[in-house]
């Protein structure tokens, strides 16, 4: 995977792409990650492409919404739908869900204030390494994921968002 530039970003910034590569290039069978914020917009991703075109700027990516995009949308979904079934039936705050599927696995985990790390892995992939992985991460982003690292993460993100 390339990375993403992340010049002009703060060093808490370049931290959490770091950690968001190591978790995309660390753990056999990941495909995509996506950290979205509380109102549902992505923070950070896994797609190299879209990394680039984001810090080139709009005119830079003329192709169609990349695959990290599509996961921070059904993140978001996934994330609203649970949180809501786990009022109705007054189990408390989600922390993990999980669907299998016959070609792959989406996992989701909160991590503060609402901001969720999606993860889409192969389906012969390790669950419990991944949801691991997943965990480390949450662990390491959540005391540093502040607001104001969240706008800093938007603002970067924002010229993928516009054409989407």
């Amino acid at each position: 995977m390339n990375a993403p530039s992340t010049y002009g970003l703060s060093t808490e910034a370049r931290n959490l792409h770091w950690l968001l590569d190591n978790l995309v290039e660390e753990v056999p069978g990941v495909r995509s990650v996506a950290v979205v914020s509380s109102d549902g917009l992505m923070l950070l991703s896994s797609d190299p492409e879209q990394n680039a075109a984001a810090a080139a700027g709009p005119a830079a990516h003329d192709g169609p919404r990349g695959s990290s995009a599509d996961l921070a949308t059904i993140v978001s979904g996934l994330g609203s739908l649970t949180t809501g079934a786990a009022k109705l039936m007054e189990a408390g705050i989600v922390k993990q869900t999980m669907v299998a599927m016959d070609e792959g696995s989406l996992f989701v985990m909160a991590i503060s204030d609402g901001s969720l790390l999606g993860v889409q892995a192969a389906p012969d992939c390790d669950m419990s390494v991944v949801a691991y992985h997943m965990a480390l991460f949450v662990g390491r982003a959540g005391h540093v994921l502040t607001p104001e690292l969240r706008s800093e993460l938007r603002k970067s993100m924002e010229p993928r968002q516009a054409e989407q």
